[in-house]
């Protein structure tokens, strides 16, 4: 038997005769950095092609929906979120028909594509920020935040204003004596969605990548798009650094410049534009911070996102009792007809492997955690093989932001890396790991790649990963072909086990939609655990393991760090909560 094709043991699952849920509540999203995947040319840079070529490693790995970070024309100053033409491609990555390529061959293979649209800010090398800061009068001047500064002669910035970064966020044009607004860093200004101008043209970009055939976007700093105002000061707090689930920090709370109540407007207006694309529906995924109770804003109704990251998942505790807490939360806050995400990494945060020090017992259990909690999982490239952070520092950074911190001493990164801060995101965007070939495969021979290849290439890659039964390629793959047929880990409900039943170190859900119903159990600790399996009679389905040790009825003994999938063939007769 060939290892890469390890069986998934399966229930017999009848379709349901009802209409079926949104492709985008049913999916999995895997996220590529496109610089980093596959570089084609012998350029260093990864590219469309290169993506194109691996869309068959891709579906067999069993994941649905493909999120591209940004592919627009640009500096690259910010490697992509610096867009300097919405509507063409950069070069290094391809050209339109690159593009119309990718779309046809991943739909031909049932795969969807979403693209990352940064509406909130653009390049300064943009032509409309160009033309903007050439005077006071011109027709672009009010396509970004311009104010006048306070003190005489505009000496002080209009407001006290901090960016998400840290720094003030307004910075002074000599040319026109005036302060413009950026979010993010000085070279990425603002749009000024007050001004309808703006709001119609990047409409007409949204239509027109929708027209080309993408199935979706991913929404850039979303949270950030409307400001107040009236430019009023941002009150003072006593809190230092922002977090994943509260984006106030740097001594201030972003009362006039994050999560304005325009901005839930705005999603709405977007949904509207987004609905004009059927055959099938269009997709809306918006990165924002903040508690899930307020993200939740951004999709109620059924009119506004279809779904916001919820980045509390990237640094909860592993231990059962925190997931139980944090799956408890997410599918309240989102209850049905809404829908929770789940990531544990992406491109501005550490890799998963570093929180756990690279163990592949507890990557696996992740694994089988997001890809059988009800939400949409979000897969980031290369976490399928454990890919760990490149060990770089600041000092030698090409990301614009670990350059702003290269005073930080490279053994303080590494500790607050640790904490899930990461200083140098270049650390987190390591080239792909496809063979244990020069560059990793990567790049072709003598070639240099953008950033290096980790040293461990040569035995961790894909083509050692698909080999190996036991690897957490192959665990990614049999619960992602499992999840793909069981309707009830795409959209059923999900009930967490009632206290008392198993041990503590055991978190168990159950999953039941009209078609069947599977109890989930994930041990995560370091020692074997014996569970009477919830259900009478139940059926073994899938193991985070290759090689699951035998049912002896109800009885079975979880491995260190095992989860497994049963189906209940009959009504359980322990307890399980309804999280809601």
């Amino acid at each position: 038997m060939d290892p890469a094709r390890t069986p998934v043991y399966r229930s017999e699952v009848t379709t349901s005769s009802t209409q079926s849920p949104p492709w985008w509540q049913r999916t999995t999203v895997y996220q590529i950095y496109p610089r980093s995947f596959l570089d084609s040319d012998g350029d260093g840079i990864g590219d469309l092609a290169g993506v194109i070529s691996r869309l068959g490693y891709l579906a067999e790995l069993g994941v649905e929906t493909l999120w591209l970070s940004p592919i627009f024309k640009s500096p690259q100053a910010d490697f992509g979120y610096d867009v300097s033409d919405y509507r063409e491609i950069a070069p290094e990555y391809g050209s339109l028909a690159d593009v119309q390529m990718l779309i046809k061959e991943a739909h031909r293979r049932r795969m969807k594509v979403v693209f990352d649209l940064v509406l909130n800010h653009t390049s300064i090398q943009h032509p409309w920020f160009v033309e903007s800061r050439k005077d006071k009068v011109n027709a672009r001047r009010d396509f970004y935040i311009w104010r006048p500064g306070r003190k005489p002669n505009g000496a002080a910035p209009p407001n006290n204003w901090r960016s998400m970064r840290g720094p003030g966020g307004w910075h002074y044009d000599k040319g026109t004596g005036e302060w413009y607004w950026a979010s993010f860093m000085p070279f990425q200004p603002d749009l000024n969605y007050r001004n309808p101008a703006v709001v119609e043209e990047m409409f007409e970009v949204v239509r027109y990548w929708l027209g080309q055939g993408i199935d979706g976007l991913r929404l850039d700093v979303f949270h950030a798009i409307f400001k107040d105002a009236n430019f009023a000061d941002n009150p003072a707090a006593f809190r230092p650094l922002p977090s994943d689930d509260n984006a106030n920090g740097f001594f201030q709370t972003f009362r006039h410049t994050l999560h304005h109540p325009d901005t839930l407007s705005f999603a709405r207006q977007l949904r509207k534009v987004v609905d004009e694309f059927q055959e099938p529906p269009r997709f809306l995924v918006g990165e924002a911070f903040g508690p899930p109770n307020l993200l939740r804003a951004y999709c109620e109704g059924g009119d506004g996102l279809h779904a916001v990251f919820l980045f509390k998942s990237l640094r909860a505790e592993f231990s059962a009792p925190a997931f139980r807490a944090l799956l408890t939360e997410f599918d309240k806050a989102f209850a049905a007809p809404l829908f929770p995400t789940y990531v544990f990494g992406n491109h501005d945060r550490p890799r998963v492997s570093e929180r756990m020090d690279g163990n592949p017992e507890q990557l696996k259990l992740l694994a089988a955690l997001q890809l059988t909690a009800r939400g949409v999982p979000f897969i980031y490239y290369g976490e399928e093989l454990g890919l760990p952070n490149l060990n770089l520092g600041t000092s030698h950074a090409l990301d614009p932001v670990a350059r702003s911190y290269r005073f930080v001493p490279d053994f303080v990164a590494r500790r607050l890396r640790k904490r899930g801060v990461l200083l140098n995101r270049d650390e987190a965007r390591g080239p792909m790991q496809w063979s244990g070939a020069e560059n990793a495969g990567f790049s072709p021979p003598g070639s240099k790649p953008w950033l290096p290849v980790h040293g461990d290439f040569a035995k961790q890659n894909a083509e050692v990963a698909r080999g190996e039964p036991d690897s957490l390629y192959n665990c990614y793959r049999r619960f992602l072909e499992l999840r793909a047929s069981e309707p009830a880990l795409q959209t059923g409900t999900m009930m967490l086990h009632g206290p008392g039943d198993l041990p503590p170190h055991i978190l168990a859900f159950r999953r039941a939609s009209p078609e069947t119903r599977l109890d989930v159990l994930l041990n995560f600790s370091a020692q074997e655990q014996p569970v009477n399996v919830p259900g009478l009679s139940p059926t073994f389905i899938c193991s985070t393991s290759a090689h699951p040790g035998p049912l002896h009825g109800r009885h079975y003994v979880l491995r260190p760090y095992e989860g497994i999938i049963t189906q209940v063939v009959a009504d359980s007769k322990v307890s399980f909560r309804n999280v809601r």
